[in-house]
């Protein structure tokens, strides 16, 4: 994850791609209920950062890394997508026509699915990253100022552009990976060094 982005744009043709490479995600019943903000214009950004973020949250001294990303994208979700898809004749017999009959709710699943596929594409053009979330209220404002209808949800924001300076891990990228043996359960789920249940 990129903290520290150059201005240089992004060439809309790598932009393009990366954009094609998150449609192509799985999705439940192909139901393909995600959408992608996508903000470019400097004019689109100052908008994004002030109805994200307020101004205390904007003079951080981290901030001025991310406030240079040439390019913020907001993948958003829709449960009614699924809903509706989840009620035609080939998937009706589900019984998934509501939302609380959803163990999980794919529509976050699919539209996750749909931003690592973007992240992951951006890493393979030598692109930094960074995925980030803000409260509710801030998503609110930021649906608001850019008419986003009110029945699709965001999950985060994608920021994307060149990196600048070392870029190296630091803050929370510091505690490193869990080890392997912490995280794969072969056989059966076991405390970590221990022995299958």
């Amino acid at each position: 994850m990129c903290r520290d982005f150059s201005p240089t744009p992004v060439d809309p043709a790598v932009l393009d791609r990366l954009l094609e490479a998150a449609r192509r995600a799985p999705s439940a019943g192909s139901s393909q209920g995600w959408a992608f903000l996508v903000l470019e214009r400097p004019e689109d950004l100052r908008r994004f950062w002030e109805a994200a973020a307020d101004e205390e949250w904007r003079s951080r001294p981290n901030l001025p890394g991310l406030l240079r990303a040439p390019v913020a994208v907001v993948p958003y979700c829709s449960p009614q997508v699924y809903l509706d898809r989840y009620s035609e004749p080939d998937k009706a017999w589900r019984g998934l026509a509501s939302a609380d009959r959803w163990a999980v709710p794919y529509w976050t699943v699919d539209v996750a699915f749909a931003t690592m596929l973007l992240l992951l594409a951006a890493a393979d053009e030598g692109l930094g990253a960074l995925f980030f979330g803000r409260d509710a209220e801030a998503y609110e404002r930021l649906s608001s100022t850019f008419g986003v209808p009110p029945d699709w949800q965001p999950i985060g924001t994608v920021l994307l552009g060149w990196p600048a300076g070392e870029g190296g891990p630091r803050g929370s990228a510091l505690r490193g990976l869990r080890p392997v043996d912490e995280v794969v359960h072969r056989g059966g789920w076991r405390p970590a060094g221990g022995a299958p249940r």
